[in-house]
């Protein structure tokens, strides 16, 4: 029987595809919870007098680490989930700040694929721009993934057996 929810192979990826995920707002409890599970407690996050009269971007700001936490999770729960091997490299870029109340997307377009080396495995590397309901990009990143081959119809590679 087949199971739901599980990520693409290498197999499924072609340089050129492109794909989104649905939508998540970021929430105010999001931000305290990140803030203080991270210790990133710094003013910018932690006090709305100051976000709102003093910085230089008024408003309850939402940390680029956290907003880039959400798309992973996002991706995670698409085309990641089973599949992913190891998270090998990227480039991260803040272009436009993300606030409580925004909701963010992931768009995903495949830049790189190629089988590994060795193993049954290939190296995916994806350009990933998360924007938000506005359709403003707020942050791209790059990541280089490994991720596991397609099992072969013999049925030699394991099933998943976590879920």
């Amino acid at each position: 029987m087949r199971t739901v929810g599980l990520g693409y192979y290498f197999e499924d990826y072609a340089v050129g595809d492109r794909f989104r995920t649905i939508g998540r707002t970021v929430t105010e409890t999001d931000i305290v919870n990140f803030v203080n599970c991270t210790g990133m407690t710094e003013v910018l996050f932690t006090n709305v007098e100051y976000a709102t009269k003093v910085s230089a971007i008024p408003g309850r700001l939402a940390p680029g680490a956290l907003v880039y936490c959400l798309a992973e999770g996002l991706l995670m729960q698409s085309v990641v989930q089973g599949t992913g091997m190891a998270f090998l490299h990227m480039d991260f870029d803040v272009k436009a700040p993300t606030f409580a109340g925004d909701t963010v997307h992931v768009e995903c377009e495949v830049v790189e694929a190629r089988r590994a080396s060795r193993g049954a495995r290939g190296l995916v590397r994806t350009r990933n721009e998360i924007r938000n309901q506005r359709g403003e990009t707020v942050i791209v990143y790059t990541p280089l993934r490994m991720v596991k081959g397609r099992p072969d119809i013999a049925g030699s590679a394991p099933s998943p057996s976590y879920i």
